[in-house]
């Protein structure tokens, strides 16, 4: 398993996971458009050309906001959220930014516990922030010496 910056070629892919992991997934459209983003970085986990899960992320000046994770259901479990996240860090961490930020669905308990073991803490909730279905976000973050 490899961690690599998306390029176009993944961009279909994602826009799958998207698809099947998420109520309001992004478009393929949308995803491609990060390509183009100065400000955003996008990981991928692959394995033999397949996309197995990946994040994004958008930093203005030193502050990152992770817009986006997910894996592929047959690939849970293995620690690949886990380690995207620790190289998205690595990665921000070597482009001056000193915070990670990210919502994550009140009931998304997995995820908040992979989250809390991996140094976040919640910084505040985000009344109705999700849609199909509507609920709270919490708003978690983790924070770094540059």
């Amino acid at each position: 398993m490899k961690m690599i910056p998306m390029n176009e070629s993944h961009v279909a892919q994602v826009a799958a996971l998207e698809k099947l992991c998420f109520s309001d997934p992004w478009s393929e459209t949308s995803i491609a458009s990060e390509l183009e983003n100065p400000l955003s970085l996008w990981l991928i986990a692959e394995e033999d050309g397949a996309v197995c899960g990946y994040v994004g992320s958008q930093t203005v000046l030193d502050e990152t906001d992770m817009m986006n994770i997910a894996v592929r259901p047959d690939c849970r479990r293995k620690g690949i959220a886990a380690a995207l996240i620790a190289e998205l860090v690595s990665r921000l961490k070597a482009r001056g930014s000193r915070i990670l930020r990210l919502e994550v669905r009140e009931s998304n308990l997995p995820a908040i516990a992979l989250y809390k073991a991996m140094g976040f803490t919640q910084l505040g909730l985000r009344k109705n922030y999700y849609r199909n279905p509507k609920e709270n976000a919490l708003i978690l973050g983790k924070e770094w010496e540059i």
